[in-house]
């Protein structure tokens, strides 16, 4: 048995002790007798999308099986592969890597997936992880893809997670320019790498088309705005962590120009894909301090907005205190001649002044002294 092959089996046994990796179990013998059939293992010819053997930057061959790729490519030596999986089943990746030869932590990470975008040079081999994006205009949200590369000598193996981005259109793009193609696998590289950073941006023009509507939901008073801004923080967050790491990748790829002789032509094709990722890196950068920003007017509008509310529910209120006071001043005004005359109003037989000649001024009087005198004191205290 091959060293590779070793090296693939290890890998698999490694995987499938993971506690996360959920493969269903067979029942062991003391619970189960009944003879148990193989394992059916799809063959890896199920997630290829194109397989395609190139010289000179032209197509020559399109084999129906990989096997029959990795014959033809080991019997011509001057041909170069390029080969997409879609989502490839963990035994058939295995099966590709052994016969590439690729290192068991990039086929590991390319199985487990959900890795972050990054380089690393394994030998001949280089192992690249791309997150690509997409906007989608119907629910007005992004949408992100995982695309991981191994880049060979004489080949070239792409690995995706999702629909983006579109490489049969980079296929297709390459296939017409053999003058591009003919540079090798570095080329197929740039392609992608370029397409991955093109679209990019649909999803800036997106993001800052949601970030205008938000601008002006914040300044109308929209009550739902403030869910809507952190949703879209959070897009903007993934996405710089999509795009950022990028301008890392590039470097280190500039880095290795001189080391491995890159191409003159493709080294400037590769500085403007640079300059793209650094504009729009420097985009997402500015959308996450604006959000920042508008999160923080928001607060501030809303703040206001309850101040407002709380002064013209305190005025209503110191209103309405106003009204009370006025209103019990004359109660408390009217209710002294009640009391004098619900006294004098008693007519028992012995009640002093109740022959008094005087009797009658006095208790009128007497009402109006109190009267008078409670006008005064609320008057004073601005009750009246």
């Amino acid at each position: 048995m091959s060293d590779q092959r070793l090296r693939a089996l290890r890998l698999t046994r490694r995987v499938l002790a993971r506690p996360d990796h959920r493969v269903a179990q067979p029942a062991p013998p003391e619970l189960s007798m009944d003879p148990r059939a193989a394992a059916a293992v799809p063959p890896v010819e199920q997630s290829v999308v194109t397989s395609a053997i190139y010289r000179d930057g032209k197509r020559v061959d399109s084999p129906p099986t990989l096997a029959e790729t990795y014959r033809r490519l080991r019997e011509q030596s001057d041909t170069m592969a390029w080969i997409g999986l879609y989502r490839p089943a963990e035994t058939q990746l295995l099966a590709v890597a052994d016969e590439f030869g690729l290192h068991e932590l990039a086929v590991e990470d390319a199985i487990v997936a959900h890795q972050r975008p990054k380089l690393e040079r394994y030998g001949d081999t280089l192992f690249v992880v791309l997150h690509a994006a997409r906007y989608l205009d119907d629910i007005e949200s992004v949408d992100f893809g995982e695309l991981h590369l191994f880049v060979g000598k004489n080949f070239v193996l792409t690995v995706r997670h999702g629909p983006a981005p579109d490489l049969p259109a980079v296929r297709l793009r390459m296939e017409n320019d053999p003058e591009l193609l003919r540079r090798g696998p570095e080329a197929i590289l740039y392609a992608i790498l370029d397409s991955v950073v093109d679209g990019y941006a649909p999803v800036v023009a997106g993001l800052q088309h949601d970030i205008d509507e938000i601008e002006t939901e914040v300044f109308r008073g929209d009550p739902t705005v403030t869910r809507r801004i952190y949703d879209l923080s959070q897009e903007v967050i993934e996405f710089q962590r999509a795009a950022r790491p990028l301008l890392n990748i590039l470097n280190r790829l500039s880095a290795g120009f001189d080391k491995y002789g890159t191409d003159e032509e493709l080294r400037r094709y590769l500085a403007d894909v640079a300059d793209h990722a650094t504009t729009v890196a420097e985009r997402v950068d500015g959308f996450r301090q604006t959000l920042a920003d508008i999160l923080t007017l928001n607060a501030t509008l809303v703040s206001q907005a309850q101040n407002e509310e709380v002064k013209r529910l305190t005025e209503a209120s110191y209103a309405q205190n106003e009204e009370i006071k006025r209103i019990s001043s004359w109660a408390a005004i009217l209710f002294a001649p009640t009391l004098i005359g619900t006294v004098y109003g008693m007519n028992f037989d012995h009640m002093p002044e109740l022959h008094w000649l005087g009797g009658y001024p006095f208790a009128l009087a007497l009402m109006a002294l109190v009267c008078v005198a409670l006008y005064m004191v609320f008057k004073r205290r601005g009750w009246l």
